[in-house]
């Protein structure tokens, strides 16, 4: 059986915006093929604490470690070069440009490459097979599709990149409960192709099913970790981010 990998360690990591701090000594870790879940109320730092990874906001203080090399304060476009690719909250699409136009921004860092045209189309393929609406709607602009297909879109550009670490803000944010479903039953099939996920969800019960291994946030710092079952297993994570799971399973 092959050991598996640190993929990314943050250690003792500050971090917020400008003279404000969010981060205060926060430390995670994420093994290959992981997937690992943040949760937390609002204003506990999760959305922070992935925008530093990603290179969004440079660290205060700590280190961010990436497959054994220190990222610490790395740009955004030179993250995405090295293997992390961020969706974040709202999607952030170009509105007013196609779905293939989108996507072909995805895969923009990698331009350079000499086999850049057939990884290219390999990549579409895989991209059309997971979110075959989006093979559908190519042409249409990115600002004419729905809630949930924007969603998809945005995962599918963050894929374009060949990213070795996916990194996913509020996946299910204002969508239905069958959209989500189907955005989390992809995540499952990226999972299962061995896709490393770092993940940030408001709803704690979805993220932990969903989930190898979990972190509860709390104001800036990490209150707990543990394996998935333990954390849904756990009675403050119960009371505390997964009252309404625990009535709808019990009936009461």
């Amino acid at each position: 059986m092959t050991e598996a990998r640190e993929m990314l360690r943050v250690e003792k990591v500050s971090s917020g915006y400008g003279h404000v701090g969010v981060l205060e000594g926060v430390s995670i870790h994420v093994m290959h093929g992981e997937v690992v879940t943040l949760i937390g109320s609002n204003g506990a730092g999760k959305s922070t604490l992935l925008k530093t990874v990603a290179g969004v906001l440079s660290p205060t203080g700590g280190s961010v470690v990436f497959d054994g090399r220190d990222i610490s304060g790395i740009t955004p476009e030179k993250a995405v070069e090295a293997g992390l690719a961020l969706v974040p909250e709202g999607r952030r699409l170009f509105g007013s440009m196609s779905v293939g136009e989108n996507l072909e921004l995805g895969a923009y860092a990698r331009r350079r490459s000499r086999s850049f045209s057939s990884e290219f189309a390999e990549d579409l393929e895989i991209v059309h097979e997971l979110f075959p609406v989006l093979g559908e709607r190519v042409d249409q602009s990115a600002a004419t599709l729905s809630g949930g297909e924007q969603q998809m879109l945005a995962i599918a550009r963050a894929l374009m990149s060949r990213p070795r670490l996916l990194l996913l803000d509020e996946p299910s944010l204002g969508l239905a409960p069958k959209v989500i479903s189907e955005i989390f039953a992809i995540l499952d099939r990226l999972r299962s192709r061995g896709v490393t996920i770092l993940l940030v969800e408001q709803d704690a019960s979805v993220a932990l099913r969903h989930a190898d291994r979990g972190y509860v946030l709390r104001t800036g710092r990490v209150e707990l970790e543990g394996t998935a079952s333990e954390l849904l297993a756990n009675d403050d994570v119960r009371m505390i981010y997964l009252g309404s799971w625990k009535k709808s399973v019990s009936g009461t």
